[in-house]
């Protein structure tokens, strides 16, 4: 996957650094002073993904922990998100990452006790979440990296405090070592069959997503859904009816932690690389306008009777109050 490794000087020596460059021995690894002095300072196309990227180890300053946008997660906390990653190895064309960032090349921070530290201050003042996952796939890299221990021994510790690890993957083995915990959510994104197939490249299927979600609630763990972006089909209701079936029949109510339901939506940047990168999708063949916010989404009654239509298939089985519309 990845043709060179840079490594900040400031890391080099740390354990997590160390652990990760075992598994790229054969890869050239150059010592720099600091990753934001290359990393993005040449445009690098989107695609260039497919076949050239470079791993950048470094360490993550100034803001670690970020207060989340409204109706980013359940009403009534505070919600945040912090960054322990830039970029995804995996490509989904409605990907906002495709106009956030000069390169697709991967970031990882290694520098997590200062994340930590950072969260507990925050969270001795009230309740609260943390989110992972907005840059990057929390799991597809969690083999790699090896953090989920130390994240999960400061949960286990401060109840005051929720985590959320948001993902596409179905890379669950680490998860499968560590003892579950009430205030930690693994959260999936789902769509249709179909909807994967079509927007959703290099990403594990949904049946595999479906099957990893099985395991870790035999396992214990609080699952959340994010039915999230939803684009529209032909064939929609029949096949939103079909993974909310299939969905209801693997996570009982008692062990789901919530549901978010959002349509697809882009930033004017965002859309401008995506219809670059994807000039045939199909999500183009739609009419998006602009929306409150300044993003691009479905005029507001169609992406109502989306929501509420996926909604009203699941209200049946899982509490109500557990299921928000995403960012809206």
């Amino acid at each position: 996957m990845f043709k060179k490794v840079f490594v900040e000087k400031d890391v080099f020596d740390l354990e997590y650094t160390k652990s990760i460059l075992q598994k790229f021995k054969n890869l050239p690894i150059e010592l720099i002073d600091s990753y934001d002095e290359i990393w993005g300072k040449v445009k690098k196309p989107y695609l260039q993904k497919r076949k050239n990227l470079n791993l950048f180890l470094a360490k993550k300053k100034g803001q670690l922990v970020k207060e989340a946008p409204d109706a980013y997660g359940l009403e009534g906390e505070k919600h945040y998100y912090f960054i322990h990653a830039y970029n995804c190895i995996y490509e989904c064309e409605y990907c906002y990452l495709q106009g956030y960032f000069n390169t697709p090349d991967i970031v990882l921070f290694v520098n997590h006790s200062d994340i930590i530290d950072e969260m507990k201050s925050i969270s001795d003042l009230a309740p609260c979440w943390f989110h992972a996952g907005e840059f990057s796939d929390s799991l597809a890299l969690a083999n790699l990296t090896g953090e989920l221990e130390e994240y999960f021994d400061f949960f286990a510790k401060n109840l005051n405090a929720k985590l959320e690890l948001r993902s596409k993957s179905t890379n669950i083995t680490p998860l499968l070592k560590l003892k579950p915990s009430q205030n930690i959510i693994i959260s999936f994104s789902l769509s249709s069959e179909s909807a994967a197939k079509e927007f959703d490249h290099k990403c594990p299927a949904i049946s595999k997503r479906l099957e990893a979600i099985k395991k870790l609630v035999q396992h214990g763990y609080k699952i959340g859904i994010h039915f999230d972006p939803i684009i529209y089909s032909d064939n929609f209701e029949e096949d939103y009816t079909e993974i909310t079936n299939r969905l209801i029949s693997i996570v009982p109510n008692q062990s789901l932690a919530y549901i978010s339901i959002g349509v697809v939506r882009f930033t004017s940047q965002s859309m401008r690389e995506t219809e670059t990168n994807y000039p045939s999708s199909k999500i183009f063949k739609q009419e998006l306008i602009k929306s409150f916010d300044g993003k691009y989404r479905y005029n507001r009654p169609m992406r109502m009777w989306m929501m509420q239509k996926i909604k009203s298939k699941l209200i049946h089985f899982y509490s109500e109050e557990k299921i928000y519309l995403c960012m809206e």
